[in-house]
């Protein structure tokens, strides 16, 4: 019930905030709320499997690049094959990748990644894939219907909202499930001693790889929400610096919670928009970048349990201090 509570009056929350928020912050909120599904696939990676990926935004961006790529110019597409075909396809390119980075590990599982990663990038940078180094744009969004029926219309902003709300629930429980099942314990198995689990007749490579297939499957559900929100695609969401930005939203909500990584996608895309704010910083706001590094620093040295952890870093000091002092009298 403790855990429950705070996420369903988050849902409740986020659900009102479109008639309590101003244009530009339900805007922002779609966003993070993107960036945070993003965040929970990559920590079911990170956090429940144990493998760091310096390459996540591979599949953030085939999934973006998949669903304006599948769109028509003129008709508006079905909601109903384009999502499952941007997810698949993210899938696909997860079940590549990970058939051959899983058999490295540690430092080299990371720069395998990150090598798949760039060459994704390079696809589509330097070919007329995807339109080059100036992206592709989505000229008509997806709908959901009927025939001449239309039961959900995402070039509305309200209904895009709620769409991208429900699709950030349904990650959260289906994750949190997950983690629960036999699968779920024995990936956390994996990632506590992966010999160990060898040794007790679990062949573990087979639940690496699942778990690295269902992290890019929903790493492109994150990127057609991103398409589609901003109708546009370039290359520069695969590079580096986007699986990097991911990572530290992980880092700094918490590694191994899921509520640590939607905490860390809120807390990152908001230090973001502070720093590069001119009214609280003026013109040293062009410098947001160094103010964000540092800030990350300190987060990662004072809380190294991420800010989901600040609450019991901060009972273990009472209690410590409460011991000295009945030590003490």
């Amino acid at each position: 019930m403790t855990r429950t509570l705070p996420v369903a009056l988050a849902v409740v929350g986020l659900a009102v905030f479109p008639w309590l928020g101003g244009k530009f912050y339900v805007d922002l909120a779609m966003t993070v709320m993107i960036l945070a599904i993003f965040a929970l696939s990559l920590e079911l990676l990170v956090g429940r499997t144990g493998l760091v990926s310096f390459g996540h935004a591979a599949f953030f961006g085939v999934g973006a690049y998949a669903t304006v790529l599948l769109s028509s110019k003129s008709a508006a597409p079905s909601l109903l094959w384009l999502l499952p075909a941007a997810m698949g396809a993210a899938a696909l390119l997860a079940a590549a990748i990970g058939a051959l980075s899983l058999r490295t590990r540690g430092i080299y599982f990371i720069m395998v990644t990150l090598a798949f990663a760039q060459m994704a990038y390079y696809v589509f940078h330097d070919t007329k894939l995807g339109g080059g180094s100036d992206g592709i744009y989505l000229y008509v969004k997806p709908v959901m219907g009927l025939g001449s029926a239309v039961w959900l219309d995402l070039d509305h902003p309200l209904p895009f909202y709620f769409f991208t709300l429900g699709c950030l629930a349904a990650v959260f429980a289906f994750l949190a499930m997950l983690s629960r099942s036999p699968y779920g314990h024995a990936l956390a198995g994996i990632r506590a001693n992966e010999q160990r689990m060898r040794a007790a007749g679990f062949s573990t490579y087979p639940y690496k790889l699942a778990a690295f297939i269902v992290a890019g499957a929903l790493a492109g559900l994150a990127g057609f929400l991103y398409a589609v929100k901003d109708g546009f695609v370039n290359p520069e969401i695969l590079a580096w610096h986007q699986s990097g930005s991911v990572l530290l939203m992980v880092i700094l909500g918490g590694i191994g919670s899921w509520r640590g990584a939607v905490i860390g996608a809120f807390a990152f895309v908001a230090l973001k928009e502070l720093f590069q704010s001119d009214v609280v910083f003026g013109a040293f706001a062009r410098h947001w970048q160094l103010l964000l590094g540092l800030t990350i620093i300190a987060a990662v040295a004072l809380m190294p349990n991420g800010l989901i952890g600040v609450a019991a870093q901060l009972r273990a000091r009472r209690r410590a201090s409460a011991t000295k002092i009945a030590h003490a009298g």
